[in-house]
């Protein structure tokens, strides 16, 4: 639950009293850790302490007479929510990439003002572009503060859970084969060493997993790779002597998490040092972060992880199998318990959804918060349910179900949204031209190397030829038993269409259109998919898409006159390979509910 308002308050006047002290006009505090995630151990969660604001993507700025939160369209309605009364604005950008709250400081504050950010939290690519718009309007900007740590009484230290292996087979490729192919990699760019500090970089490379970041199978770490052995950096008795042993056989040592900054500065002056500067801190760097002796590219383990191999997608499939399986017992508890008039919350969703996927060989944790959202709670595409809040699913309308897992062989994310009761004409309208959308995607047939923005279109044109348009992006990569978002491929119009943003065979990617009616309903549909091979005819090499989820789409709230022949046909075809792939996984109440939904249209 976010914190009371009285908190709020008194947190923010702790740090525009330290903000005093220290001479500065204005602090930075951006959702983000050393290591740049997504979601983040509770220790480098400062933007939430402060702000009270839940959702995982935001950048706070605190001034002497001013405060304001940075989000983007999938948070306004949960802001503008748990901002309230807090003296925080609620600052609406347009795309989640968006540097507005940079152009905001520029142009807000007068020549010779002092803005502070953690440098150990700054990306360097983003510093550059902080620093430089700063530095034309003559504003200093210092990167050698967390003010956090003075504030922040009690704050949470680096997460102490051990570390522990993908066990084979999962583990297709060994440790010792992906260090080789990565020095590979760092030679051909003309380097010498490489630093890492993304974490599921660090667990897909060294085939490694932890559990210190929620719903992502990642560890608090750094690495070093050298041209004969590796390091990992990582908080004290994290990895046990049997597992050290290991690593060392491999030519990995383990270091104190603490060093790695050190480390990478003591590298000899002629070192020739791979990093992407993307994907890595400032603060970490140091004096390197000028470039000097630095080659700056992409992680090659980040375009290497995101391309599956066939050992990994035998073991995805069966993963996907297991998880429709599970889905089918939720839906099927869901349809009885509604028919026999039980109470049914949105936290009720989320406690089943997640005990029906527990039930399920290899599952280790949800791959992130369970949203379920019934009616006008649908809207919000980032709602997260709590005992408080929750609606009760009762009456007419729409339940949009947003859920995944971590299973040992694989990732799983789909959205389902359903009819509770009688949809309405148009609900139904605004399902089906979701679902032509994910449709059209899904049928996409595209030149080898298209870059993945480019994608986005196919799935929003027949939402944009109702005048409708949704505010986040259609699809983001997959990883296995690894991060629910990952690249670097990313079908979204807010990412920039750049070489290493290219689909190739073998990436895993989300499909999940959506229409959003504030304080109406919510629609998305979404389906993971693989890019495969589709041959050529003269014209270089092509890919298409595989669908891997399985689950029903619900029938009832499809339009078909809406639908084209060829969209009929494909659904028809869905819910053919889900009956057949799911039938031998579910009996009872969950087998007649799967052949129920499956039937064709």
């Amino acid at each position: 639950m976010n914190a009371p308002q009285s908190a709020v308050h008194f947190r923010l006047a702790a740090l525009r009293q330290a903000m005093q002290a220290k001479g500065l006009s204005a602090v930075i505090i951006p959702s983000a850790d050393p290591h740049l995630s997504e979601y983040l151990p509770e220790r480098w969660q400062g933007r939430r302490w402060l702000s009270g604001f839940l959702g995982s993507v935001g950048t706070l700025i605190v001034c002497a007479d001013f405060a304001g939160l940075w989000v983007d369209g999938r948070y306004w309605v949960q802001a503008e929510t748990e901002l309230a009364g807090s003296g925080i604005s609620l600052m609406k950008i347009g795309v989640a990439s968006s540097p507005a709250h940079i152009d905001w400081l520029a142009n807000k504050l007068p020549a010779g003002s002092v803005v502070a950010i953690d440098g150990e939290v700054l990306g360097l690519a983003m510093g550059r572009s902080l620093k430089g718009a700063l530095n034309e309007r003559h504003i200093v900007l210092r990167t050698d503060l967390d003010l956090l740590n003075l504030i922040w009484d009690q704050r949470p230290d680096l997460p102490g859970v051990a570390v522990h292996e993908h066990p084979q087979p999962f583990a297709t490729v060994s440790r010792a084969t992906k260090l080789a192919q990565l020095r590979g990699e760092i030679s051909r760019l003309g380097a010498e060493w490489h630093f890492i500090s993304t974490l599921d970089d660090i667990a897909w490379l060294f085939n490694l997993r932890g559990s210190d970041v929620s719903y992502n199978p990642v560890f608090a770490a750094h690495a070093l790779i050298g041209p004969e052995k590796a390091t990992l950096y990582l908080a004290a008795g994290k990895v046990s002597e049997e597992l050290a042993t290991k690593l060392a056989a491999d030519g990995v040592a383990i270091a104190d998490y603490k060093q790695a900054g050190p480390a990478v500065q003591a590298l000899p002056a002629q070192a020739k040092l791979l990093i992407d500067p993307r994907r890595v801190t400032q603060g970490l760097l140091g004096n390197r972060a000028n470039g000097a002796h630095c080659i700056e590219a992409i992680n090659p383990t980040t375009l290497s992880k995101s391309i599956k191999s066939e050992a990994e997608m035998t073991h995805v499939r069966r993963t996907m199998s297991q998880d429709g399986a599970a889905l089918c017992e939720f839906f099927s508890w869901l349809e009885q318990s509604l028919l026999d008039g039980a109470r049914v919350t949105e936290v009720d969703i989320d406690t089943q959804i997640t005990g029906a996927r527990a039930r399920r060989p290899g599952f280790v944790s949800p791959s992130f918060a369970t949203i379920a959202g019934f009616n006008g709670n649908g809207a919000m595409p980032h709602y997260s349910a709590n005992p408080v809040s929750q609606s009760t699913i009762v009456g007419d309308g729409l339940l949009l179900i947003d859920s995944g897992g971590q299973y040992l062989g694989g990732t799983t994310d789909i959205t389902r949204t359903i009819a509770i009761g009688t949809p309405t004409d148009a609900q139904r309208h605004d399902f089906t031209l979701v679902l032509k959308g994910m449709i059209q995607l899904s049928l996409a047939r595209f030149p080898l190397g298209t870059r993945s923005p480019q994608l986005d279109a196919l799935a929003r044109a027949p939402i944009w030829a109702a005048s409708i348009d949704y505010n986040h992006g259609t699809g983001h990569g997959v990883g296995y038993f690894l991060n629910v978002h990952e690249g670097p491929q990313s079908i979204s119009p807010y990412t920039a269409p750049e070489p290493h943003t290219a689909m190739l065979a073998g990436m895993i990617t989300s499909n999940e259109p959506g229409i959003y009616r504030p304080g109406q309903w919510g629609v998305r549909t979404e389906n993971l998919m693989l890019s495969v091979a589709a041959g050529q005819a003269g014209f270089g090499d092509f890919l298409a898409f595989e669908t891997l989820t399985l689950c029903p789409i619900d029938r009832r709230c499809i339009s078909t006159e809406l639908l084209r022949k060829d969209e009929r046909a494909w659904l028809d075809g869905y819910h053919a390979e889900v009956r057949t792939r799911l039938l031998p996984l579910v009996d009872g109440a969950a087998r007649d509910w799967l052949m129920r939904n499956t039937d064709p249209l």
